[in-house]
């Protein structure tokens, strides 16, 4: 089984990196990451969570060499989005009654627009 600073270095390797860059753009000491290499000490759970973010990693794969199945779980950058069942999130000011009421109208509109597509389909 491959220690979490094999899959570290995997990584590095994928993403064209130098170690030396690798270390420099997150903080890492090289001692400490010889540290990692020799066994003598591990990353400690913020910097497991940086490398993890900075690599577009899962926890579970740099730690355990594997991906737990099962939803993933991901900050949006967007200020609205939509979650897995299609609701509509905002993560800033709640939304204004104008706002809502332009939203669902437009939403009207696709459902129509995709109502007239689809009839057309069916009859071309």
């Amino acid at each position: 089984m491959q220690s979490i600073y094999h899959r570290i270095e995997e990584l590095i390797k994928e993403r064209g990196m130098t170690k030396k860059a690798f270390c420099q753009q997150l903080g890492i000491s090289t001692g400490n990451f010889g540290d990692w290499k020799r066994g003598k000490t591990t990353p400690g759970t913020n910097k497991l969570i940086e490398i993890a973010s900075f690599f577009d990693a899962s926890l579970d794969w740099i730690m355990l060499g594997r991906d737990i199945q099962g939803e993933v779980l991901k900050e949006s950058q967007d200020p609205y989005f939509f979650d897995a069942s299609g609701q509509l999130n905002c993560q800033e000011e709640p939304l204004s009654e104008a706002e809502r009421n332009f939203i669902l109208e437009y939403i009207e509109f696709t459902r129509f627009r995709k109502e007239k597509n689809q009839r057309n389909s069916t009859m071309g």
